[in-house]
């Protein structure tokens, strides 16, 4: 499976860097930003800033198998890099 991946920087309530990849399976910048939205919600940071700015297609590649099983159940995977919620 190919995927996409959206390079993410978003500032976090207590003013700290988030670095995450949202990772889909379609090639679409808003689908992106709407998922690391609802994945930033999900940890309680549901009022931190997304936009183009924030977010951005990065590259696309093949998929290891747990990434595309989360992508094909929710359809999107977060990588999470730095600064992030464990």
């Amino acid at each position: 499976m190919e995927v996409h991946v959206y390079d993410t920087y978003v500032k976090a309530a207590d003013g700290h860097t988030m670095h995450f990849d949202v990772i889909t399976g379609e090639k679409n910048h808003d689908q992106a930003i709407e998922y690391a939205k609802k994945w930033l919600a999900s940890v309680g940071e549901g009022g931190s800033e997304v936009t183009t700015n924030e977010c951005s297609f990065c590259h696309s590649q093949g998929a290891p198998e747990p990434v595309e099983q989360a992508i094909q159940k929710d359809g999107y995977f977060i990588q999470k890099m730095e600064g992030c919620p464990e």
